[in-house]
């Protein structure tokens, strides 16, 4: 069953750190949401409400052109593996770029990356998590 939290717990941290893979979600007004597929080290907890990952280069940039017209975004992790499980981030984003004191503060979280564009940064507002047994893991596949 799905529960809805306010802040990400211990256990859910635990969860993200241990995920390769995560997506995330933009629209604006009109047009059609943009939902990316992200990976790599590219992925920070800095508090229960806060979350700051790293948008690199290697196609559109769809995610950031939304963000300047409407700041809601949203972050799926799903279990792959080991227990089944979805979480969902919903919150509002902030976009920084080298130029940005922020960029400067943020970036020693991070690996050096080939192909670094910006750093995003959201508010975590609330947390869902559900079942996840819709979500074939590897070793069944």
């Amino acid at each position: 069953m799905g529960k809805q939290l306010l802040e990400i717990t211990t256990e859910l941290k635990k969860f993200i750190e241990n995920q390769k893979i995560f997506f995330v979600g933009t629209a604006v007004r009109e047009g059609r949401v943009n939902i990316s597929p992200k990976g790599m080290d590219t992925f920070r907890i800095i508090n229960s409400n806060r979350i700051v990952w790293l948008n690199l280069t290697g196609s559109g940039n769809e995610t950031a052109a939304h963000l300047q017209l409407n700041d809601r975004m949203t972050i799926m992790f799903c279990a792959f593996e080991g227990k089944p499980l979805i979480l969902r981030l919903y919150g509002q984003a902030r976009i920084y770029h080298e130029r940005d004191s922020e960029f400067s503060s943020l970036i020693n979280l991070f690996p050096k990356i080939a192909g670094t564009r910006q750093l995003i940064e959201m508010e975590v507002d609330l947390i869902q998590t559900s079942c996840g047994f819709s979500v074939r893991s590897l070793n069944e596949l």
